[in-house]
């Protein structure tokens, strides 16, 4: 597929890989043609920037041969033979080498790109301590600026003060520390991605001992987090003497915090570990967080004081894939075991929550809709938990089931099960007589027997449960507990101002549709409640998602909800790519067509339904998000700027206008609908 949406480069990406090459014992020839094999391996896969180990060409643990000077011609002499080669390849090289300037032997991160040196980057930190030894052959680059060092009978940038940037592809803007650096309390990638830098990458050897890849991998995460930054590492490998040490060769590729990629440890052949990072998620996240543009102004505005180096990179915008691992739900990790830590968290923080405004509302009762869906259930057993933690019986839970004109037999009976499985108070409110009256004293044509199922006749009955709620709560010094969810608002899925977008304390207001399915699993699976209870939760989460407020059709078929807006699935990665990233809509579509174009690639969380598996095309996909796009911006904020509190439960963000989410009632959808309708196919 030949359209420039199929390329990662049209949408900020960056295609970095962690070298391993098989290393020797001060043999500069072989250890060129190591890194030449690997270079032209990572050319085949579309790579833009390789990471090789410290001291690659040169040879690490050779100890006194550093100061030798036929080694330190031959390493000369294997930089020419990879820039020489380098010269028909596409990515940019970051090789490590032992080079002399002014009398002094410095251990260099050299950046090489077709043909030519881009410059020279000196190891600041010198560890010698401990077995290391090498302030003994080397000078640090501390305070290294603006300088140059010959190569290759060329004048080539050589300082700490370089960070590379292609001239051609956004984005593009790398910083290269080696080894202890990024062990130092202050490591010089902090200064380079302050000057702008987005991928920040470590040439290292870094012998292996027990623990070391836990604090490698640590230090890596935390660094790319800190720095808001992609963090790309690669440790020597099996081939270094092992005289007093010995090397597991791990690579390793974070950003923002997350592992991404990371390469097979104490392996016997040469590896390169792949991935794709996100540069545009960099910049957006840097937009957002304030503090680090405060930190660059107290470090002294560090771009003032780097050298820019810029390069031309002639990106091709074909379709080379996509290495790196999309969540289908971003809001659910893959991993059982940070699902269930999730999880664990995001139902406490609401019960927290809930537990602290009943106290401080002075509320004798929680009034709550039980429909026998899935939000209201949710909101019910964590209501149930709240009363449990602050000592009060569950009879001060006040149920309220409230049959309109399309209730379900089904929905209602799950509705009563569950209010008598938590042993909470339960009534019936048939709402059909006021809503009847309620439609004839406005003149509704439903009024005088005619099939009209408009938003009129929806609303009424939404409103009326609402109306009906408030009462109960004035009536019996409750609280009107809200059960509607982010996804929810989100798309402005809900009545405003008198209906189910208004309540006292608004529960589940920070957690997505998808998310509250495994949040049930969870509370089963975990035994929160008791058999009862986790019989009728099964039954719930296995039924239609339906607003039951228009009588099901000839064939008997319920009103769906999914078929009106989309499937949760997709609207909540489209919620998570707008509120939390910001990025573009052409950009979401193409990780959602990578996320679910296909059911049998990558991962599914473990306990979701086989039948909910589904695949999605790009023609579906950007049909949903375009009406997302609608509903987001142009039709529902207004619901959102007067929404009721409720707790933050995830990090991807939350809709409050006081808290993650500020716009104006009334924008429109413009930019972003022609956004999606220029770019994508």
């Amino acid at each position: 597929m030949t359209h420039p949406f199929y390329a990662i480069h049209s949408h900020g990406l960056i295609r970095v890989a962690a070298a391993t090459p098989r290393a020797s014992v001060g043999d500069t020839g072989a250890n060129a043609d190591a890194t030449i094999a690997l270079a032209r391996e990572a050319d085949a896969r579309g790579v833009d920037l390789v990471v090789f180990p410290e001291l690659n060409l040169t040879s690490y643990a050779i100890d006194d041969l550093h100061l030798q000077t036929a080694q330190q011609r031959a390493t000369l002499a294997a930089i020419a033979t990879v820039v020489a080669a380098s010269s028909t390849l596409r990515p940019v090289l970051l090789v490590g080498a032992a080079l002399v300037r002014n009398g002094r032997l410095y251990n260099c991160a050299l950046a090489i790109a077709r043909g030519t040196i881009l410059g020279v980057v000196p190891k600041t930190f010198l560890p010698n301590y401990r077995e290391f030894y090498e302030k003994r052959w080397f000078a640090s680059g501390a305070g290294l600026t603006g300088l140059t060092i010959a190569l290759g009978g060329e004048d080539v940038p050589f300082g700490t003060d370089l960070i590379f940037a292609a001239r051609d592809l956004p984005g593009f803007v790398f910083h290269a520390e080696i080894c202890e650096d990024y062990w130092a309390p202050t490591p010089p990638s902090t200064a380079g991605a302050l000057a702008g830098a987005l991928i920040c990458c470590n040439l290292s050897a870094s012998n292996i001992v027990i623990g070391k890849a836990r604090e490698r991998a640590m230090l890596a995460a935390a660094q790319s987090a800190r720095a808001v930054c992609a963090y790309v590492y690669s440790a020597a490998g099996p081939g270094e003497s092992t005289t007093e040490v010995a090397w597991d060769g791990q690579g390793l590729i974070h950003e923002l915090g997350d592992q991404i990629a990371e390469s097979k440890r104490f392996a016997t052949e040469p590896e390169l570990v792949v991935a794709d990072v996100d540069c545009e998620r960099i910049t957006q996240e840097r937009l957002r967080f304030g503090t680090f543009n405060d930190a660059a102004t107290f470090a002294g505005t560090p771009e003032t004081r780097f050298r820019r180096i810029a390069f031309d990179h002639t990106p091709v915008l074909a379709d080379g894939g996509l290495e790196r691992a999309i969540r289908r739900f971003p809001f659910v990790p893959n991993d059982p075991a940070r699902r269930d830590d999730d999880c664990y968290e995001a139902f406490n923080i609401q019960v927290e929550a809930l537990s602290k405004r009943l106290v401080a509302a002075h509320a004798e009762t929680i009034v709550i809709g039980v429909s026998g869906g899935l939000d209201s259930t949710h909101a019910l057993i964590v209501a149930a938990k709240a009363m449990d933690r602050l000592g009060r019986p569950r009879s001060a839970i006040l149920g309220f089931t409230m049959p309109g004109f399309a209730t379900g037999e089904g929905t209602k009976a799950n509705a009563w099960a569950l209010m008598r499985a938590l042993g909470i108070s339960a009534e019936e409110i048939d709402i059909r007589p006021a809503a009847r009256r309620m439609l004839e004293d406005i003149g509704h044509p439903f009024s005088d027997g005619d099939p009209v199922y408009d938003i009129t006749f929806e609303n009424v009955q939404a409103g009326l449960r609402t109306d009906y709620l408030f009462r109960l709560a004035n009536q019996r010094r409750g609280i009107v507990l809200g059960t509607g969810d982010l996804s929810e608002m989100a798309l402005g899925w809900c009545t405003y101002g008198v209906g189910d977008q208004m309540s006292h304390y608004a529960v589940n207001s920070g957690v997505p549709k998808t998310l509250i399915q495994f949040l049930i699993r969870w509370c089963i699976r975990t035994d929160q409640y008791d058999a009862a209870t986790d019989a009728i939760l099964a039954t719930i989460l296995a039924q239609e998602i339906s607003p039951e407020l228009v009588p099901a059709g000839a064939d008997g078929a319920l009103q769906s909800t999914e078929s009106m807006i989309g499937p949760y699935a997709l609207n909540d990665f489209f919620a998570h790519y707008v509120i939390r990233h910001g990025l573009a809509p052409s950009k979401i579509a193409f990780l959602a067509w990578h996320a679910w174009r296909d059911t049998g690639l990558g991962a599914w969380p473990q306990d979701l339904p086989t039948d909910a598996r589904i695949a999605y095309d790009l023609p579906t996909i950007r049909h949903w998000l375009e009406k997302f796009l609608v509903r987001f911006f142009a039709t529902s904020q207004f619901k959102r700027s007067a929404m009721p509190n409720g707790p933050k439960v995830s990090a991807g963000g939350a809709l409050s206008p006081r808290g993650d989410w500020r716009a104006p009632s009334d924008g429109i959808a413009t930019a972003w609908i022609e956004e999606l309708r220029s770019s994508v196919p």
